[in-house]
Formats: C-alpha cells, sequence, structure tokens
C-alpha cells in the first residue's frame, strides 16, 4: 500500500471521517488543508443508485458553470461554407471540414470542446476511435452538434465552464467544479449548476434513491463527506 505524505496525513487527521459536512463548511475545509503548491482542482464525486449495466438507467449530462473551470477552453467547430464563417465569427479557435478532419488523423488534438454541424456527422464518424476516447467526439446528448445558426450560443456554452458528466461502470459520477483559488461562493455556485444538471438527468429507469452520497475532493486533498439532503437542497429540479 503506497504510504501517504506527511502533509496529506496532516490534512487527512482535519478531516472528521465520521461527519457529513454541508457544501460551504466542505468548501471551507477543503481550503484550509490544502498544501498543495499549485492551484487544485476541487472535484464533486456522486454515488448513484442506478445499475450502469442497464441501458435505462444511463445518467449522462452537461452542466454549464457560471464561474467556469478556471482555464481557458479552446474550441473546435467542425463546419464548412456559410457555417464555418459564422463559427469563426463567433469566436471558435479553429473551423473547418477536410482539413482539420486530415489533421486530427495525423494526430493533432490541441483543443478542448468539439462542436459538428449535422451536415459534418458523416465526415467525422471516422475519427470515432481518436475523439471518442478523449471523450471529444460531438453528440447530440452532450449539445455538441448544433445548426449553423445556434453555434454562437453552443460556442458560447462551451467557453462559459461547460462540463459532460457520464455515469462510470462503478455507478460514480466524478466533475470537476472549479479552482481551489476561487471564492467559496463561487464554488458553491458552481457545485449547484451540477446538482442541479444530474437530478434533472434522472433516466427512466432509476428507481429508488437516485443520489446516494456525495463527497468533495481536491487534487491532492483528502475526500469530506457531503451531507446529501443540505447538497440536494441546491437543486432546482
Amino acid at each position: 500500500m503506497a504510504q501517504h505524505s506527511r502533509k496529506h496525513t496532516a490534512a487527512l487527521a482535519q478531516v472528521d471521517r465520521t461527519r457529513a459536512y454541508t457544501p460551504q463548511e466542505a468548501v471551507e475545509l477543503a481550503k484550509s488543508v490544502s498544501y498543495a503548491g499549485f492551484d487544485e482542482t476541487v472535484e464533486l464525486h456522486l454515488r448513484m443508485g442506478v445499475d450502469p449495466r442497464h441501458a435505462d438507467q444511463q445518467v449522462r449530462g452537461v452542466a454549464l458553470l457560471p464561474h467556469g473551470l478556471g482555464k481557458a477552453v479552446r474550441v473546435l467547430v467542425f463546419a464548412q461554407g456559410e457555417a464555418e464563417r459564422i463559427a469563426r465569427d463567433a469566436g471558435a479557435d479553429h473551423a473547418g471540414g477536410d482539413e482539420l478532419i486530415k489533421k486530427i488523423e495525423e494526430g493533432w488534438l490541441d483543443f478542448d470542446v468539439a462542436i459538428a454541424i449535422p451536415d459534418m456527422m458523416p465526415k467525422i464518424g471516422k475519427l470515432g476511435k481518436i475523439l471518442g476516447r478523449r471523450g471529444l467526439m460531438p453528440n447530440p446528448k452532450s449539445g455538441t452538434i448544433s445548426q449553423p445558426g445556434d453555434l454562437p450560443r453552443v460556442i458560447s456554452d462551451a467557453r462559459k465552464g461547460r462540463v459532460e458528466f457520464k455515469l462510470d461502470k462503478t455507478a460514480i459520477i466524478h466533475a470537476a467544479i472549479g479552482k481551489l483559488s476561487f471564492q467559496t461562493e463561487k464554488l458553491l455556485e458552481n457545485l449547484s449548476a451540477i446538482i442541479d444538471a444530474v437530478v434533472k438527468a434522472k433516466p427512466s429507469g432509476a428507481k429508488g434513491q437516485f443520489i446516494k452520497s456525495a463527497s468533495l475532493t481536491t487534487s491532492m486533498g483528502p475526500g469530506i463527506k457531503l451531507d446529501l439532503p443540505s447538497t440536494l437542497s441546491m437543486s432546482t429540479g
């Protein structure tokens, strides 16, 4: 078993493992026990009451974080003709068709979000293995397939801090909510946006308690158990 550093052990000692913290208490505690020499990412982990083996119990969606994730988001749009012009005017970092597809096939992946107009989907289907492994393949469920006229909004949303969440095979959802340097209030508002989006993504096959437990962690810090009622009360769904 890997040995934790003395700093991690000291941070762990400040977290009461028998207690569930309100979201505000958890964020403030994460800030106070931080020992890393960099601006850590704050993450939310949700244990879900669904079975990922069943198609009607999949949980997937997108949350728009009001305060972003603390990093610049590079947006690529697969489009041609007038749609390519619209994408460029709306601030896409990269826009185009065949030439971008060829670059990606050759190994270029300098972007964080890929958006496509419907007409381009047959062409980019062959990029499925490359983009799919990295969660970059445009698809309707994540809202990354857009009609040309809607591209400005979709590109704007991507820049704001668009977070995709998806149930993993152990029935847990992991999602970043921002950087530890963010003000507590901003982290709480981002957390609220993700909780709200997950609650609204409840699938038809879900039975019983949808979210079983929640915790907050940072890149290097210990896990902090969240009080479930006060966490779920952040949702408007």
